[in-house]
């Protein structure tokens, strides 16, 4: 059973950086999606990212092009999420996502101050 390890938010100020990482337990096979999701407070899961997915192998949601890049270690079963240049709106909980399987991990809180 695939299980989720996100670590790696905090609070930054508007404009820092920070990098989230999700680590599994195991991924028997490298074409596994893994997606970054936010929720917001008072707000709904939205994708934020994702590797393995669409035509592309990666996908970014308008609002974090540019800023975010999602990157993946296949021997360590692992997927970064670069955050640069962050704003306030991008204030939320993070929590990574694998599919097949809908597994997902704890989350992280991402703060950032303006």
């Amino acid at each position: 059973e695939v299980q989720l390890q996100a670590s790696g938010g905090g609070l930054v100020q508007a404009g820092g950086s920070l990098r989230l990482t999700c680590t599994a337990s195991t991924l028997p096979h490298d074409d596994y999606t893994i997606a970054w999701i936010r929720q917001a407070p008072g707000e709904g899961r939205v994708g934020v990212a994702c590797i393995n997915c669409g035509e592309q192998g990666t996908y970014y949601r308008d609002s974090v092009k540019g800023r975010f890049t999602i990157t993946k270690d296949n021997a360590k079963a692992t997927v970064y999420l670069q955050m640069n240049s962050l704003k306030p709106e991008d204030t939320a909980v993070y929590y990574c996502n694998v599919n097949p399987g809908d597994i997902w991990g704890q989350g992280t809180q991402v703060t950032v101050s303006s």
